[in-house]
């Protein structure tokens, strides 16, 4: 679409293609409404994106996002989305080194519960450490039962909430992830330094925070990483994150909905009626009026957009190294009696113990790259190779992609681009350890000879996909209740310009792959019409 062909006005302008401005959008749409969506980009997706990241390969890696756990199925059936997600074998894999100085790994499996129990004995020399973990998915069924159905719905108040638990698990698990740090059940409930580190993985990704962290971020974390749909379980979208950007832009056009990219959104101006939403195209500036704008950015995009300040909190910072490689072949690792499939098709474990874990944060805060890194990767292509070609499918190529943790934004804003080549040898090195062969000798090489390796640090997130501070999340995430009492019944995308929303994951119960907040911002729009 070209600047000459956009209406004067419309009935809502979304700034922002990313998933949630596209959800809102085709809800909007499909509502009889009028919509423009406003992309800075030249492509359409945000960080929900799948890029041809090696260009010499006809592989499609999700380049910012890779995994869903929190989209509602309720989404994909209310919008008629062709979308498929599929379930991992293999749902985490923890290399260690046992006594007798023999490598192994600890395995969780998504279809066997034995092989899960033989290797926690294996690890642990009892069948005691199986029960403490039953006890603690216990635990996060029972929270998520009481919060997962909540996000779709208005705001409730943490009292709300509390009064209704209404059995002891249910009062047990509020009280461990909602009112107490979360190491606290972790050290109740796992012994093994390996196990607890395992679990507070979940509770890291993408925040910079620790396990007795008082302000409660590696909480809030943590249940964005269980909840989901109730079981917390994280599936591999078929097709890569473009097949979710792909069909929530085809439902989009189907409805009616006209996108502009490389138009950049650079004021808007608040009306009594109407609003005027200002961008620009090749230097060209232009302006359309809009009844109300959703604003699917970031808190620092939403304050230059209306002319106000940007004061972010300490829990505002991001803290993620998102590492995207491209194999000939999988490596075979050390760990006896674990193939690389079953290794590498879940949740990747590196140098993640508990103790390990305290120690990297603890280097971050004295301003030191943690040493070494850890980090957690899984191969996309063991569960659905579909984002390879028919040729790289037939050599045996796959993907792998590494999620860093304990690396603020604050490391790399003064050399970006070493610190970039320090990370990525730092994580080379630590595949090289539990590898029983060169990890580099198994990546795909480009037609330079270089590795396909690509890192993007928290200043480049911010860079390319305007996450503020490199945060993932948009912002520090919030709780699934509200205690402020004038936000109970809200959505939590209102904010104090009328007609105005966030529809993005900096809106109340933002963050992640889920959808969530462009869907509450479109119902309140929707709610405002009626």
């Amino acid at each position: 679409m070209k600047p000459s062909q956009v209406k004067c006005r419309y009935d809502a302008v979304i700034v922002g293609s990313g998933h949630n401005g596209l959800v809102a959008a085709a809800y909007l749409a499909k509502a009889g409404l009028s919509v423009l969506v406003l992309e800075r980009n030249d492509y359409i997706g945000g960080a929900t994106a799948s890029q041809q990241v090696f260009p010499d390969y006809d592989a499609f890696l999700s380049r910012y996002a890779y995994l869903v756990s929190l989209l509602p199925p309720l989404i994909v059936n209310e919008l008629g989305l062709q979308f498929e997600t599929r379930r991992r074998r293999t749902a985490s894999f923890t290399p260690y080194t046992d006594c007798s100085g023999t490598n192994r790994g600890l395995v969780i499996s998504n279809v066997d519960e034995n092989r899960s129990r033989e290797s926690m004995r294996e690890l642990t020399g009892n069948d005691e450490a199986w029960k403490g973990y039953e006890r603690l998915l216990a635990l996060e069924s029972a929270v998520a039962r009481v919060a997962w159905p909540s996000l779709l719905q208005p705001l409730r108040s943490r009292d709300s909430f509390k009064s209704a638990l209404q059995t002891q698990d249910e009062r047990a698990a509020w009280h461990a992830f909602v009112e107490r740090p979360l190491g606290e059940v972790i050290e109740q409930h796992a012994e093994h330094d390996i196990l607890r580190g395992l679990l507070l993985t979940d509770a890291k990704i993408g925040v910079f925070t620790q396990s007795h962290d008082a302000s409660l971020l590696q909480n809030r974390c943590f249940l964005y990483h269980v909840i989901g749909n109730e079981t917390g379980e994280w599936r591999v979208p078929v097709g890569g994150m473009r097949s979710l950007v792909d069909a929530l832009t085809n439902r989009c056009r189907s409805l009616g909905v006209n996108f502009l990219t490389s138009a950049p959104a650079t004021h808007v101006a608040c009306g009594p009626i109407c609003h005027t939403v200002s961008y620009t195209v090749d230097q060209e500036e232009y302006a359309v009026d809009a009844v109300r704008v959703l604003v699917n950015a970031g808190p620092k995009c939403f304050a230059r957009l209306l002319n106000e300040s940007w004061n972010p909190i300490p829990t505002d910072e991001g803290s993620v190294v998102k590492m995207n490689m491209l194999l000939r072949r999988l490596p075979q690792v050390k760990a006896v009696g674990v193939s690389s499939e079953e290794a590498f098709s879940g949740s990747f474990h590196l140098d993640e113990s508990y103790q390990q874990l305290h120690t990297s944060w603890e280097q971050a805060c004295r301003m030191e790259l943690p040493s070494p890194a850890p980090a957690e990767m899984y191969c996309h292509t063991l569960t659905d190779n579909s984002i390879l070609s028919p040729e790289l499918r037939l050599k045996g190529y796959h993907t792998l992609t590494l999620f860093g943790l304990d690396m603020p934004y604050r490391l790399f804003t003064d050399d970006n681009d070493a610190r970039r080549i320090e990370v990525r040898q730092r994580y080379l090195a630590g595949l090289d350890r539990i590898c029983a062969e060169s990890f580099s000798e198994c990546l795909a090489r480009d037609s330079c000879g270089e590795p396909c390796i690509e890192v993007k640090t928290p200043v480049d997130l911010e860079r390319e996909v305007d996450l503020d501070q490199g945060n993932i999340f948009h912002n520090t995430l919030s709780w699934f209740f509200t205690d402020e009492p004038e936000e109970v019944g809200r959505w939590g995308v209102e904010t104090h310009h009328p007609r105005v929303y966030r529809a993005g994951a900096s809106a109340l119960r933002g963050g992640a792959v889920s959808g969530i907040p462009g869907r509450n911002a479109a119902m309140c729009v929707m709610a405002e019409l009626e």
